[in-house]
């Protein structure tokens, strides 16, 4: 049987925790990272014995030995891999660390029902494009108990809830944080610290040219300067008129730091505003027009943005509707939409079991990263109008309908919530590893033999 990595990733299992009946239940939720769950090939186990207890719970020899080929496979095509040894030395110090939280989720009240296992298992089957029979088979085929799987389900569900409650919703970003981290990037001399997408209209001088053939050629920018400023489309002045070979993709040069830029374009476009045109430039190749594409700080989150609208009608998987049952219904409304037989909308509305179906399945204008990554992928490969086929997300089976796309300029309060996501996101990290670091130091920790 071939080798297949099994992953349970933590935005799977905050999603766990979201009513799957909500059209918001798409949406992403942040939370920290727990270890995956992967099947390792079955081989011979060396000899079981407890390497360490924590409070009264041991962890044997076997399982940092089983935990530390899990990820010794994850890092075989990857570099710099420690070796055997000190990467079990590594694994028992995170399985005292899980021990002495998972102790803790449940002295302090935390439950995790078997439905929620379901859930997690049911999960872990769609993002690896399996049924649950054909994900238990896999499981006994690569030498993993299905109920040892569950339980590491059930572990990460804990974790994951304890780290929630005790770390992600202690967490705040006050407004003056992120005034503070705006005038710091925004105030930054360094020249790697700002980057430019610039695009280009180039008119070559030649070598030796006369004062007649510069003329020509500055009088074509000027043109060229001309027809930019008057609205019309810059990357197809670039095709036409360019005398440079980036002129294929519309005279771009790509986002890049300000000091990968000639001084004499970032003092052009200095001060411009994004669609800004400076005025005819000259350097030894030729006359430049240049136009402000994109301006980013680094640290900071872009100014655009693509925005997709879309629609979609969800069928719930239950005990009684599988999701073959829920594939070949909707398949069935598809095909009546795209005969021409049914409206989307009203489909949506008789049909779909979230929050969305009263307003015909539509999901509003969402920025990238707001669905959850399955949902995504799918609604991104679409062309305006397009409908997928039917598929299974985590809250059950979608077909989707793309809408509209568009870019936008975020506005500054679209961009201080961003950089409040990004403040917070770092403020979780370092507030995880002290929260750690503390319920370690509480935990009674008896090393006995090192692992093998």
């Amino acid at each position: 049987m071939t080798y297949r990595v099994l992953a349970l990733t933590v935005a799977a299992l905050s999603a766990l925790l979201v009513p799957s009946t909500q059209a918001q239940g798409l949406r992403q939720t942040p939370s920290r990272t727990v270890a995956p769950i992967t099947v390792p090939q079955t081989e011979q186990r060396p000899a079981d014995f407890i390497v360490a207890v924590v409070n009264s719970d041991p962890i044997t020899n076997n399982e940092v030995h089983v935990r530390a080929m899990r990820l010794r496979a994850q890092m075989e095509q990857g570099a710099n891999a420690p070796d055997l040894g000190e990467l079990k030395r590594q694994v028992l110090e995170r399985l005292i660390d899980e021990r002495a939280q998972l102790q803790q989720a449940i002295d302090t009240g935390i439950k995790v029902d078997d439905s929620s296992v379901d859930q997690a298992e049911q999960t872990v089957a769609q993002q690896n494009q399996l049924s649950v029979a054909d994900l238990r088979r896999q499981l006994v085929g690569s030498g993993m108990n299905v109920a040892q799987f569950r339980r590491e389900l059930r572990d990460q569900l804990y974790l994951t809830r304890l780290r929630e409650r005790e770390v992600d919703a202690r967490v705040r970003i006050s407004d003056l944080e992120i005034d503070q981290y705006i005038t710091e990037r925004q105030n930054d001399k360094d020249p790697a610290a700002q980057q430019f997408n610039l695009a280009q209209v180039l008119v070559k001088i030649a070598d030796g040219a006369s004062a007649d053939q510069v003329a020509a050629a500055q009088t074509k920018a000027e043109r060229v300067l001309s027809r930019a400023r008057a609205g019309e489309d810059f990357a197809m002045l670039a095709r036409e008129l360019s005398d440079s070979p980036d002129r294929v993709s519309g005279g771009q040069f790509g986002l890049r730091p300000a000091d990968r830029y000639p001084p004499l374009f970032v003092e052009a476009t200095q001060g411009l505003p994004v669609g800004g045109i400076s005025g005819v430039v000259r350097s030894g190749a030729g006359f430049h027009v240049l136009k402000v594409l994109e301006r980013r700080v680094v640290g900071m989150p872009a100014t655009t943005i693509t925005q997709t609208q879309a629609r979609h009608i969800l069928l719930l998987v239950t005990p009684k509707f599988s999701e073959k049952d829920a594939r070949a219904k909707l398949n069935d409304l598809r095909s009546r939409i795209m005969a021409g037989k049914a409206d989307f909308a009203t489909l949506a509305r008789e049909h779909s079991q979230d929050g969305s179906g009263p307003q015909g399945g539509d999901l509003g204008w969402a920025n990238p990263g707001q669905f959850v990554p399955e949902f995504e992928e799918v609604m991104n490969r679409l062309g305006v109008a397009e409908i997928s086929e039917p598929f299974a997300s985590r809250f059950g089976v979608h077909i989707i309908q793309l809408t509209e796309r568009r870019n936008t300029s975020l506005t500054e309060r679209e961009q201080r919530e961003l950089v409040r996501g990004m403040l917070r996101e770092k403020k979780i990290d370092e507030t995880y590893v002290t929260w750690a670091q503390d319920v370690r130091g509480k935990a009674y920790v008896d090393r006995r033999e090192p692992p093998q």
